[in-house]
């Protein structure tokens, strides 16, 4: 993902996440942790043929520690793979960055989601009351270790940095 990219995220977060959408800023400040020798952040999109963005997803890093911060779907690519492939992206980001574990939160009411977590591995190990907010909603909170031995390749939409 690159900044001329965060319009067209912010539309696609807003219509999936209305509730509690990130703002500009914060992709901005994301985006300014993914580039150069110090990055601790991996930010991808994925690109329809005509270059409609049609998902995105972000990672973040800390010593042996990766977050997975968001990933989003559009609806109409809902269960294609690219949510796989965008997780697959993120879990070598985590093998790139060289961390043992990655952890997310996904909200308590996202089966989907969970599920999709689950198939790579990823562990319930708790919850987050009232996490994602204003809607005060809960977030499980998973873990995976040793990310390196989940990656799997899923064919279809193109997906870069």
């Amino acid at each position: 993902m690159r900044w001329w990219d965060i319009d067209p995220v912010l539309a696609l977060e807003r219509d999936l996440f209305p509730e509690d959408a990130w703002s500009r800023g914060m992709f901005w400040s994301e985006l300014a942790h993914s580039r150069g020798p110090e990055a601790t952040r991996r930010y991808v999109v994925a690109e329809t043929a005509d270059g409609r963005i049609v998902g995105y997803a972000g990672l973040s890093s800390s010593g042996e520690l990766a977050d997975v911060q968001t990933i989003a779907v559009a609806r109409d690519h809902q269960g294609t793979g690219l949510g796989s492939r965008l997780l697959t992206e993120l879990l070598r980001a985590a093998g790139d960055f060289e961390c043992a574990e990655v952890m997310l939160e996904c909200r308590v009411d996202n089966v989907r989601a969970q599920k999709l977590y689950e198939r790579f591995g990823f562990e319930a190990i708790g919850f987050r009351r009232g996490y994602y907010q204003p809607g005060n909603v809960d977030a499980l909170v998973m873990r995976l270790t040793d990310p390196s031995t989940s990656v799997n390749g899923v064919q279809g939409t193109e997906i870069h940095g």
